[in-house]
């Protein structure tokens, strides 16, 4: 993906700023013409609002792409990435990865842009209030969750469930266009706290929380072609988003693994068929255990 530059520490500060500042330019470019176009699909006509999101797309790609060109510029550290070679912009994914750094995101989007679809991430609701940011993923119909505590169900058990449903309401939409769903298994950014407080089982992840995954499923089932796992192991320790942008992460290694999606997981009802809710749970952590040991590989050679 980029070649290996020598490290000069004195302008690692530079470099993450002139990245900030061209991500912003780029971002304040491309929000008029995406609001624009994604407020067109008001009209009530399925072709023209598939159309629209279609050009919504294609204009975020351009902004995946502007950005990804910004890392190759002001990034010193090398990158070694395995990217199977058969996937497609028309296809449907279902795409995870594990999670350590908000650097996770520009990597995955990186590696996969022009691809596959443009990557549709699950955001906490409190996300859409981010300016500008905020609009631009309403406008691309990324899934905006609600996550409930148990104190506030145990207070308000007719929330139960609310929250999923919102998971399956959303996936609904991307029936019509090839879309990329992108879903963080572990749910929160991995740190060894974490890791002892959950007491996981696996050896370098957190364990995966399956009910997004599951109504992801039962929701697009039917559509999704295949699930792309992506492991990304950061050689030199874990960077901060600000300290990747500097680049000061150092060697970056990714692999992107196609997973067949067994019948038995796709389209059923997670919240209430018991039956289905423990294959899910069954297939995830099969995964899991799977991208476990592909880190452990990359973390001993």
């Amino acid at each position: 993906m980029a070649t290996s530059k020598r490290y000069q520490p004195s302008f690692s500060q530079l470099r993450g700023l002139i990245a900030v500042i061209i991500m912003i330019a780029n971002t304040l470019v491309c929000f008029l013409p995406l609001i624009l176009i994604s407020g067109l699909r008001v009209i009530p006509i399925q072709r023209w609002q598939t159309s629209c999101t279609k050009f919504a797309c294609t204009i975020a790609t351009f902004w995946i792409s502007v950005n990804s060109w910004t890392l190759s510029v002001t990034e010193v550290q090398s990158w070694k990435v395995q990217v199977p070679e058969n996937l497609s912009t028309k296809k449907w994914y279902f795409v995870t990865a594990n999670h350590q750094s908000w650097a996770d995101i520009l990597i995955a989007q990186r590696i996969l842009n022009r691809k596959v679809p443009m990557l549709k991430f699950f955001l906490k609701r409190e996300l859409f209030w981010v300016p500008v940011l905020g609009l631009c993923w309403w406008a691309l119909d990324f899934p905006f969750m609600r996550r409930y505590s148990r104190e506030y169900l145990a207070k308000n058990p007719h929330k139960h469930g609310k929250d999923l449903e919102e998971t399956r309401k959303a996936c609904e939409k991307f029936q019509y266009t090839p879309t990329a769903v992108f879903n963080f298994m572990e749910g929160t950014r991995f740190t060894e706290q974490k890791y002892h407080a959950k007491q996981s089982s696996f050896q370098h992840l957190l364990p995966p929380k399956a009910g997004g995954t599951g109504f992801v499923l039962g929701a697009m089932g039917n559509t999704l072609d295949t699930l792309l796992d992506i492991s990304i192991h950061y050689p030199h320790g874990r960077p901060t988003f600000w300290e990747f942008l500097c680049g000061k992460a150092g060697e970056i290694e990714a692999t992107v693994r196609c997973v067949d999606i067994p019948d038995r997981v796709r389209g059923g009802d997670y919240q209430n068929d018991p039956e289905y809710k423990a294959e899910v749970q069954e297939w995830v952590n099969k995964v899991w255990q799977e991208k476990d040991a592909i880190l452990a590989a990359l973390t001993s050679s």
